[in-house]
């Protein structure tokens, strides 16, 4: 972020929106799908927000997809059996989401080190086991089927279920999620995040209050991975408990580690190389995650900036 006015920087941006708001134009003649896309920007956007910790402000948390759970879950049942409204389901799911990351973000802030990481996945585990026994509620194992609705605004209806109107839609809460991180990452309170990330003592030292800025970075980071798994909830209409479990919070870290901890975009490049790999390879065999180890160990062994520290070095 402290290289943004770079002229290779300003391309990079002109190309990215440039591919992501013609995608529908161009993804079936290269052998995708729209929903293909639409998913590498939801998981795109919940590894940036698990990057907004672990490579922002330097603690390492292994719980978001708890969080991702429950804006799913919030989403899909508010949509099923309380108001059948899609905006209605997505803000629900969001503050639920928010909600829960700021309850558990309060009980963790004075952790550090292994102590916290640890402590992120024992509370995500138990959303997880919450979803995966309360079958009245949840559907359990079963997971929860829903429907995605259309928008009725008046003089216009959006028509969600098409796949390439709702990828748009996905598009725009993405990109106003990117522009919120941009400024908060920007702002003095971005800048103290950085600060605790590179001498936390320092950083006591200068009178920040590090606990509470790990609690509001902490339910921050869970605003923005609630949204992405409203969306993915809607763009599957159906959340199942694996969302919510431990290892879906390894693949997001393990895409902001393959995409660059310290990149802004990184995350979301290393979500495409891993939700495209995914796609690919499952089709061809079960074993596909030994292929996607094999990349990321590659990667960390020769690009230990990842990816998008690889691009920068060339841009600048």
């Amino acid at each position: 972020m402290s290289s943004r006015t770079n002229p290779g920087n300003f391309a990079f941006l002109i190309l990215l929106w440039a591919v992501l708001l013609t995608v529908p134009l161009w993804i079936a003649p290269v052998g995708g799908y729209v929903d293909l896309a639409s998913r590498v920007l939801v998981i795109g956007l919940a590894a940036m927000a698990t990057n907004l910790l672990v490579g922002h402000s330097g603690v390492m948390a292994f719980g978001h997809a708890a969080y991702f759970g429950l804006g799913a879950y919030a989403t899909g049942l508010v949509i099923k059996h309380l108001v059948p409204s899609t905006p209605v389901g997505f803000l629900a799911g969001v503050v639920v989401g928010t909600a829960g990351g700021a309850l558990v973000g309060y009980l963790l802030a004075k952790l550090r080190g292994i102590y916290f990481a640890l402590a992120t996945i024992a509370f995500g585990q138990v959303f997880y086991f919450i979803a995966f026994r309360w079958n009245a509620v949840t559907g359990g194992d079963n997971g929860l089927t829903f429907q995605r609705l259309a928008i009725d605004l008046g003089f216009a209806n959006i028509d969600l279920t098409s796949s390439v109107v709702y990828y748009y839609f996905v598009l725009a809460v993405f990109a106003v999620c990117a522009v919120l991180m941009a400024i908060l990452l920007r702002s003095p309170f971005g800048h103290t995040l950085l600060a605790m990330r590179e001498n936390e003592r320092r950083a006591k030292f200068l009178s920040i209050p590090v606990n509470r800025h790990l609690w509001i970075a902490y339910t921050l980071s869970c605003f923005f991975v609630a949204a992405a798994g409203a969306l993915y909830g809607m763009l599957n209409n159906f959340v199942s408990p694996h969302d919510l479990h431990w290892t879906q919070s390894g693949d997001f870290v393990l895409m902001a580690v393959m995409g660059g901890m310290r990149s802004f975009w990184g995350p979301l490049l290393g979500a495409a190389i891993f939700v495209i790999a995914q796609d690919s390879l499952s089709s061809i065999t079960d074993n596909w995650m030994f292929y996607i180890g094999v990349i990321f160990v590659l990667v960390v062994l020769f690009l230990p900036r990842g990816i998008a520290g690889l691009m920068q070095r060339k841009t600048s």
